[in-house]
């Protein structure tokens, strides 16, 4: 069964950095965009960045700047640098992947359980 698993959410200093990773694991024959989004308490969940299969790179505009995202393909890895974070990114960061498993021609659209990131001094 193909699942996502993030990883590397933590608490961390306003001005700090963390890396956060979501590996794709179990019979994967492709994967397409890649991305990662987020949720705080009381608000809807919204993209941070997505990653086409192609290598094109979207951020939002409230972490231009300040967050890398990138994918190893042969890893099936994505992996969101943030840096000079700030209480505001607080939230739980969520990968999203339109996956392709070796059985099937079907594209499924993949979540993580997400990782929670805390921006607090």
């Amino acid at each position: 069964q193909v699942r996502l698993v993030e990883s590397g959410g933590d608490l961390v200093q306003p001005g700090g950095s963390l890396r956060l990773s979501c590996a794709a694991s179990g019979g994967i024959g492709s994967i397409d965009d890649m991305g990662w989004y987020r949720q705080a308490p009381g608000k809807q969940r919204e993209l941070v960045a997505v990653i086409t299969s192609g290598g094109r790179i979207n951020y939002a505009d409230s972490v231009k700047g300040r967050f890398t995202a990138s994918r190893d393909n042969a890893k099936n890895t994505m992996y969101l640098q943030m840096n000079s974070l700030k209480p505001e990114d607080s939230a739980v960061y969520y990968c999203n992947a339109r996956v392709r498993p070796l059985t099937t021609a079907r594209m499924y659209d993949l979540w993580g359980q997400g990782t929670q990131v805390t921006v607090s001094s």
